[in-house]
């Protein structure tokens, strides 16, 4: 996912910054649908869609404080997933250390672009809808087995979900 490689955007160059989400969409919201039943990664998890839903919304003028905003959530995030991972011996730790290490790599290269002025709000965008397109994958595969692995070491069993239906 190098985004400054990018040559093509999934945003038109006279996209309303005022509506980048289409109406009706519901795929940078947060639901219970998500859950994986760690709560320490389930709140982790709602931050990183409030934090990435700031990436596909900024203007010109708020790029570079979204994008620094989710680096900063990203590090964070991936560090202590990591660190469950490397503390537990979870056996498949190195293809999702090193998948949270690739996106780390996108988001440091697209806010150095941002911050010398190569890059404006849309290669943030992109960097976001391309987020919001790579995490529920990521979610569904790896984290959720993370999350079975840390309850199941925590709590004896496997993760209980509850999901409101609205």
């Amino acid at each position: 996912m190098n985004m400054t490689d990018q040559t093509s955007t999934r945003f038109p160059p006279t996209r309303d910054a005022h509506a980048p989400v289409p109406s009706g969409d519901n795929s940078f919201a947060w639901s219970d649908a998500r859950l994986l039943g760690f709560a320490l990664m389930d709140e982790v998890h709602k931050e990183f869609y409030a934090v990435a839903l700031n990436l596909v919304t900024c203007t010109d003028a708020t790029a570079a404080t979204a994008i620094d905003r989710f680096e900063r959530h990203a590090v964070s995030h991936f560090e202590q997933e990591d660190q469950w991972m490397r503390s537990t011996n979870f056996p498949p730790r190195d293809c999702h250390i090193d998948e949270h290490a690739a996106v780390l790599k996108s988001v440091s290269e697209v806010k150095e672009a941002v911050e010398q002025g190569r890059a404006g709000a849309e290669m943030v965008r992109d960097l976001g809808m391309h987020l919001f397109e790579w995490f529920p994958g990521h979610a569904d595969y790896l984290d959720s087995a993370l999350a079975a692995w840390m309850m199941k070491r925590t709590m004896g069993g496997k993760p209980v979900v509850l999901r409101r239906k609205i």
